[in-house]
């Protein structure tokens, strides 16, 4: 991180350090507690405060004259944010360690205290479920998935400071990223959108807390998809994300309808392949769903469960399951849909997608449905 020297801040960055030092503004004494941390981590000095960046306090200016904001709360609100150590690290893909594996994958989802906990998440909301399907077509055991998934019903809701994740991966995104600058590019939205969330709704930004990528609440919203989706489902007048599960019910269902969610469809087909099936050409286009099921026939692939005669498009899944030279981990095959895709984009991964589907199904399972 490059830090600057007291003596090289303008007297606008000045005053908003003097305001944090006075402890100035709504934030607890456990709020400003939690600033001086990184992620839970050492404490951190005060010369890696962003209101010491030159970076940070042009782009807070840039900000809030695009957006119609308060220049001084601006700059108040991103000089109070804090270098995260830790943070550019985690954005790094991991290193290559051979095959995927599904099976070690689901057992990190798929486990007796997320299932405990969906079942009880689905009975305390059995109605909000309901009304969400009836509104938007997304079964309960979808929504159920996701939220057990992501944060374990509110469990794990993450414990870095939003404005110090997205001020960190704005500001000091790792460069040797493959895709560094597009990413960091989409930190400063999602940083800009924090802050002009916050100045809508009145939301402290030094309060949130979430991921150390900067999502929040049950369902894990990034703030972009807090603006787009996010809904008032239980009527009171206000979102809130980390305690109203109606409200985290309706912005889930509401997500998956916008990016084109079908009732009545199915997510997935189990798949036969046949010794000569065209691996190659049906591999190729990844999760997309690309082949009608008469071509995806044609070229080896039978759906099973009716999907011969599925109304859309088919794609082959491959779910793989560690070394294939292994005897017993040789890959899963699925035939996914539309809608199966459509989970992809919540996160874009079809292991990410069956552990939905299968803790939704497990827990309906648990609950005679």
């Amino acid at each position: 991180m490059r830090s600057l020297s007291r003596r090289g801040l303008s007297g606008l960055a000045l005053s908003t350090l003097f305001l944090i030092a006075a402890g100035a503004g709504p934030r607890s004494a456990s709020a400003q507690n939690r600033s001086k941390r990184a992620g839970g981590g050492a404490r951190v000095a005060d010369d890696q405060l962003y209101a010491l960046r030159d970076d940070a306090m042009r782009f807070a200016d840039d900000l809030a004259a695009r957006r119609g904001l308060d220049p001084l709360w601006v700059r108040n609100a991103i000089g109070q944010a804090v270098f995260l150590r830790n943070v550019p690290r985690l954005m790094l893909p991991p290193a290559r360690g051979g095959a995927k594996n599904w099976r070690v994958y689901r057992s990190r989802f798929i486990d007796p205290v997320r299932i405990r906990a969906g079942v009880d998440f689905w009975q305390r909301n059995q109605a909000t479920l309901a009304r969400a399907q009836s509104q938007f077509g997304v079964p309960p055991e979808i929504i159920v998935g996701i939220v057990g998934v992501e944060t374990i019903y509110g469990r794990n809701v993450g414990n870095f400071r939003v404005i110090d994740a997205l001020a960190t991966l704005t500001f000091d995104f790792p460069p040797q990223h493959p895709r560094a600058q597009a990413r960091q590019a989409f930190f400063q939205d999602e940083l800009e959108q924090f802050l002009t969330l916050c100045q809508r709704t009145g939301m402290d930004p030094m309060s949130p807390l979430g991921s150390y990528a900067g999502a929040m609440g049950l369902p894990q919203f990034m703030p972009s998809s807090w603006v787009k989706y996010a809904i008032d489902f239980d009527g009171d007048g206000r979102i809130d994300l980390w305690n109203s599960e109606a409200d985290v019910i309706g912005s889930v269902a509401n997500y998956f309808r916008a990016f084109g969610w079908q009732p009545g469809m199915p997510t997935y087909y189990p798949v036969r392949l046949s010794p000569d099936a065209q691996m190659d050409t049906l591999l190729a286009p990844d999760i997309l769903p690309s082949f009608s099921p008469e071509s995806f026939i044609a070229k080896g692939a039978m759906p099973l469960n009716g999907g011969a005669s599925h109304f859309g498009k088919l794609a082959l899944v491959e779910l793989q399951n560690g070394d294939p030279s292994v005897p017993g981990n040789e890959p899963q095959y699925i035939a996914g849909t539309d809608n199966f895709y459509v989970i992809t984009r919540y996160n874009w991964s079809s292991y990410y997608a069956m552990s939905v589907i299968d803790l939704g199904d497990e827990v309906a399972r648990a609950l005679g449905k």
